[in-house]
């Protein structure tokens, strides 16, 4: 056991041996009636005490009350009385004690000051280190890993090309800042990671300290703010002398947001998390660049963050961490199964292809997610179908093959899902049908018709968008082209429709009666969150809106139902092998519709 093991331990049992003396000492009958010393002189002489423990300050014991048979409690204020012991045994009361209370009163007495001098004892050891100290709350909690710890390069981070070079020239500062101070150059105060969850902005932090060769500090911007005022702006006065003694080093925050957000605005203000921020900026102030310390953070959300925060001279380098394209998806599927065992066969380039939008820690847990279901399934080798079937659970939701629908469910659900599909097959601009599965996944869902397109679309138009909205009413169509009624199952379907039509209408200018305006502005500040969403337009323009989404939803629901009646024998026989053998690719219903000879081009 280490020494500050040892003495924490210490600690704990001279507290608990002290607590347990001062216990022993107080009087061991609570709630016993208190009397006057007057009355406990009336039963002395009437002969009714039975027993009586007598100290210093207080008598108590036991005498005989009328009407009861067993001696009841008693406790009484001691007197100055020379003759009460005289009494007692003249009058053969059993008495158990006599004594002045001198060490009880005395332990007591002092036993605040022997808790002062514990605690006391307890700083003294946070000044040598001892981290359990109460008076260590003001301490950095920053983990320090020093250059042979930090083992991650730049080999080791895929899919983020572009923050790579911007961030080459802090590592080269690292390695030989004579090179840029040779010529009056500086380097950015502050670099600020900007991306999405997941797309690697702490592992690329720690990239730049491993090529770099120079120690890590890293904390989170949450384990600032504690329940004592100024605790957090000594934390950060503690990390930035603990980096200038470390330097050259690289200081990073993750989670800036939970320190940085603007100051003031709303009433939730927290006046000691905005001390703590206006701690850190005096200390980016302060600080020397050419001290060899770079101060490092990352967050989700800047657009909340602290103006003074952003400007020139401190956190003045904002470096996007997006997702990833199809070839940095790639790389990155790459750098995580280089330490699994894949088959042969296994097209890494096909699911990177089916992955568009996904992160790197999302990719890194679709490769460990196959490596499970490879072993379940007894396996050497993980291949393409484990990674398929990963991608399927991340999308959609685990199998749930203990719900059991009864028959007239099964033929609704598999209509539901086979009109979907169809009208995607109709519709190229919707993306590929990859699977439709009459097995319910996830928390809600009965059934399930995967799309995943094949590359990277960053711009939709209105035709696009229009398709999309058909394909999300077309299980309901179905329903009721051939079963006469329709259910509660499209309920999401009617849910992310609306939405897109709303989207189209308010946000995109895609409302062909309101025009190219935009009704719905994104908050870009900490103004915009601090004020809320508020109306830019009035109840008629309101009405108006709320006419052209029931528009937009009713002429896709006819012109998905539309579709449906020209390929009617497909969506019968489909839907019949789907109720037999529970899964069809996309591949199958194609030749399911051609064999109908049913499926024609969208009109």
């Amino acid at each position: 056991m280490k020494g500050g093991s040892w003495k924490s331990a210490l600690v704990t049992a001279g507290a608990l041996t002290l607590l347990f003396v001062v216990m022993a000492g107080l009087p061991p009958m609570f709630g016993t009636p208190k009397v006057a010393y007057s009355d406990f002189r009336r039963a002395l002489a009437e002969g009714r005490v039975v027993e009586v423990r007598v100290s210093r300050s207080e008598i108590r014991g036991f005498w005989r009350e009328a009407g009861r048979s067993e001696p009841v409690r008693f406790e009484a204020v001691r007197v100055d009385d020379p003759r009460l012991i005289e009494e007692l045994q003249a009058r053969s009361v059993k008495t158990v004690g006599v004594d002045d209370g001198g060490f009880w009163s005395s332990l007591l007495l002092f036993s605040p000051l022997v808790l002062l001098l514990v605690l006391v004892w307890l700083g003294m050891g946070s000044r040598s280190g001892a981290p359990n100290s109460f008076l260590a709350i003001g301490k950095s909690k920053a983990r320090v890993y020093l250059e042979k710890q930090v083992q991650v390069r730049f080999t080791d981070v895929a899919g983020v090309d572009e923050a790579k070079v911007e961030l080459q020239e802090v590592i080269e500062f690292l390695r030989s800042p004579d090179k840029f101070l040779r010529i009056g150059g500086k380097l950015p105060k502050g670099v600020l990671l900007v991306g999405p969850p997941g797309t690697g902005k702490t592992l690329l932090a720690r990239a730049v300290a491993g090529e770099a060769s120079v120690p890590f500090l890293t904390i989170s911007g949450s384990e600032f703010v504690e329940l004592f005022v100024g605790v957090g702006a000594a934390r950060v006065r503690d990390l930035f002398t603990q980096a200038k003694g470390l330097a050259p080093c690289i200081i990073f925050i993750d989670e800036l947001d939970a320190l940085g957000k603007a100051r003031g605005l709303g009433p939730l203000s927290h006046d000691e998390r905005e001390q703590t921020l206006n701690q850190l900026l005096v200390e980016l102030d302060g600080f020397d660049p050419r001290s060899g310390v770079v101060l490092m953070a990352a967050t989700n959300r800047p657009e909340i963050l602290d103006a003074a925060l952003l400007r020139a001279g401190r956190f003045d380098r904002q470096i996007l961490v997006d997702r990833p394209d199809r070839g940095g998806r790639l790389a990155i599927l790459k750098v995580h199964s280089r330490n699994v065992r894949l088959e042969a066969a296994v097209d890494l380039d096909h699911i990177a292809a089916m992955t568009p939008g996904m992160t790197g820690a999302e990719l890194a847990n679709l490769i460990n997610e196959g490596a499970l279901l490879a072993v379940r399934r007894g396996k050497d080798a993980v291949g393409e179908p484990e990674l398929v079937e990963a991608l399927e659970r991340a999308v959609t939701g685990l199998e749930k093959r203990g719900r059991v629908l009864n028959r007239a469910e099964r033929e609704r659900v598999a209509h539901h899902e086979i009109g979907h599909a169809l009208v995607a097959l109709a519709l190229p601009g919707s993306g590929q049908v990859q699977k439709i599965s009459l097995i319910p996944r996830g928390i809600s869902a009965l059934g399930y018709t995967l799309q995943l397109p094949t590359e990277d679309r960053f711009l939709l138009t209105r035709a696009e968008l229009f398709d999309r909205i058909a394909v999300l009413l077309g299980g309901r169509a179905a329903e009721e082209l051939v079963l006469g009624d329709v259910s509660t199952g499209a309920h999401d379907d009617l849910a992310r429709a609306t939405d897109l039509a709303r989207s189209m209408v308010k946000v995109y200018g895609m409302s062909d009666k309101l025009g190219e305006l935009a009704l719905e502005r994104q908050p870009r500040s900490p103004q915009d969150f601090a004020l809320g969403e508020q109306a830019q337009y009035g109840d008629e323009v309101a009405r108006e809106i709320d006419s052209e989404v029931r528009r937009i939803l009713a002429e896709q629901h006819v012109r998905a139902a539309a579709l449906l009646r020209q390929v009617e024998p497909a969506l019968r026989l489909a839907a019949q092998q789907l109720l037999t053998r529970e899964v069809l690719s996309g591949d199958e219903l194609r030749a399911l519709a051609a064999q109908a000879s049913a499926l024609k081009p969208a009109a």
